[in-house]
């Protein structure tokens, strides 16, 4: 337990200033960005994710200093919904991201995703079910969501202005 802990801190020490700058406001931001989600329709905040750009995959170039803001900005973002009390998936991560890299005038690429995932129900027959996801990529950073690219049919792509 001891040991954990003074890992924990180690980590913690070793992290720029702009990570805890972001910190709690990430955290805010999550749970404001969950909000949005669960009480407006989508085609009302959809305008402020970017400029709708298709369904081809891609990433827009940034400089080494946006691609260093931007791997803090996603450290700060997984942690924070690590520890939010409500539940922080990838859309209010990706919304979050959205946000803090757009402060920042970072390149992004904001995607939604679907994949068919087949699970058996016990009576061996397969159920097929819709899954959806929404990742955000700056240059060679994954922001959020881990990659995606092979594992979901991009269907939607906004882009920042």
């Amino acid at each position: 337990m001891l040991a954990k802990f003074k890992q924990k801190c180690a980590t913690a020490i070793s992290q720029p200033p702009l990570f805890f700058l972001w910190l709690a406001p990430a955290w805010v931001l999550l749970g404001i960005c969950r909000l949005i989600i669960n009480t407006t329709p989508f085609k009302h905040y959809a305008h402020r994710l970017g400029v709708l750009d298709g369904t081809a995959p891609r990433t827009p170039l940034i400089t080494h200093r946006q691609e260093a803001r931007a791997r803090i900005i996603s450290s700060a973002i997984k942690i924070a919904a690590k520890y939010s009390p409500w539940e922080a998936n990838c859309f209010p991560q990706a919304m979050t991201a959205r946000c803090i890299l757009g402060l920042y005038s970072i390149p992004y690429a904001l995607f939604f995703g679907l994949r068919r995932d087949t699970q058996s129900n016990g009576n061996s027959a397969a159920e097929s079910a819709l899954k959806a996801h929404a990742w955000i990529v700056s240059g060679p950073v994954i922001v959020t969501g881990g990659a995606s690219f092979g594992q979901y049919q991009t269907v939607g792509c906004f882009v920042s202005e």
